[in-house]
């Protein structure tokens, strides 16, 4: 039985498009993107979402809250807790403005889609509730980007709490795509008190489902995914607790993923490094094998 490794049909001719050099290239765009965990007796479980089937990227895909870095995220300094600036910036490999607006992103991007705020009024405090009127209105601006996040978190007097999150994964999207992101992932622990609902104007449904439950759906065919998806939740599945895969982050290999696809006889051969499970054999004029 196939897996539910998401393929775009498009990609074939792409692939030999960018292999003759007629295809330039799209330079890709900032992202993050957060594995959400909750812990059970045995075993954490973690927040997916089922983007709607008709977003035209990885639509009808199981994936994470996230989404693509807001440049006015690194205008001014926010109040800020956990590991310094300086420090996402070694840690994630960009400049001090970049890693404010990546982590930004990150913890943005659960609370539009998720609900959930990895923010407090100090800097050991996080919120406990972020329902009501007044949350989902400053929730929506955010959304539609009529106010930056870190005019929310200004208005509302937070501190974002960066120590909340660990950063595991770097994914670029590969060359022959159209729409490019290059993604950072993190983890996080859902934090007392708070809920998550479906906030996302891009997803029909979301789930909190064990790691290895996820990974057997996508092997069976039954849960669609891209590469990066499948492979964090098969590396989630070795951890018993949220705390643990956070304890895990900071030791994790940030070096990007980045799919490769080369000649070879009359076929193309897409593959991502590090990642053999993934690899594409597609004919001359034909589909993926």
């Amino acid at each position: 039985m196939a897996n539910g490794q998401w393929y775009p049909p498009e990609w074939p001719d792409r692939i030999r498009r960018l292999a003759a050099g007629t295809l330039t290239p799209v330079t890709p765009r900032r992202a993050a993107t957060v594995m959400l965990l909750k812990d059970t007796a045995d075993t954490p479980l973690v927040h997916m979402l089922r983007r709607r089937a008709s977003m035209a990227f990885a639509g009808g895909a199981y994936a994470y809250p996230g989404g693509g870095v807001d440049p006015r995220d690194d205008d001014h300094r926010i109040r800020w807790a956990g590991p310094t600036r300086a420090w996402w910036a070694d840690r994630l490999g960009v400049d001090e403005a970049g890693a404010q607006a990546i982590v930004c992103a990150a913890v943005r991007e659960t609370y539009e889609e998720a609900g959930v705020l990895l923010a407090g009024p100090t800097p050991d405090t996080v919120v406990g509730d972020t329902t009501g009127d007044d949350w989902e209105a400053d929730r929506a601006a955010v959304a539609a980007r009529d106010m930056s996040f870190a005019e929310f978190l200004d208005r509302r007097g937070l501190v974002l709490r960066s120590d909340l999150l660990g950063a595991w994964t770097r994914w670029i999207t590969p060359e022959f795509e159209a729409r490019r992101y290059d993604t950072w992932f993190f983890v996080a622990a859902l934090p007392q008190g708070q809920r998550t609902r479906n906030a996302s104007t891009e997803a029909d449904r979301t789930v909190w489902i064990r790691p290895h439950e996820a990974a057997e759906g996508y092997d069976k065919g039954e849960l669609l995914m891209m590469p990066p998806t499948i492979a964090t939740l098969r590396q989630l599945t070795a951890y018993d607790t949220a705390a643990g895969a956070l304890a895990a982050a900071p030791g994790r290999d940030l070096t990007p993923v980045l799919a490769r696809a080369r000649l070879e006889n009359d076929e193309v051969i897409l593959s991502w490094p590090g990642h053999d499970e993934f690899t594409k054999r597609i004919p001359s004029g034909g589909g993926p094998a």
